[in-house]
Formats: C-alpha cells, sequence, structure tokens
C-alpha cells in the first residue's frame, strides 16, 4: 500500500510540473488585474 501512495505522489507532482512547463498554472498579473471573466472567456460578469 504505502509503494502504491508513494508512486501515485511522485506521478501527480510529474504530471504537475510537467502541466506548468507546457502552459502553465497562473494567468499574468494584468490578466488577473482585468478581470479572468474577460481575459479568458471574452465575457464580463456584471453589467455596468
Amino acid at each position: 500500500m504505502l509503494t502504491t501512495v508513494i508512486w501515485s505522489a511522485i506521478v501527480a507532482f510529474a504530471a504537475y510540473k510537467l502541466v506548468d512547463l507546457l502552459i502553465g498554472l497562473r494567468v499574468t498579473e494584468e490578466e488577473e488585474r482585468e478581470g479572468l471573466d474577460i481575459s479568458s472567456h471574452g465575457e464580463t460578469a456584471y453589467n455596468r
């Protein structure tokens, strides 16, 4: 059981790092400031 837990942790960490290197896990500070609804989806959250 311990081997399975350790193996799962290693594979999950490797997948996490791979995704981080390929596409990134965070948006830029400018996108966050602008709002993720607009930058990610092209929509506004609320009517002004």
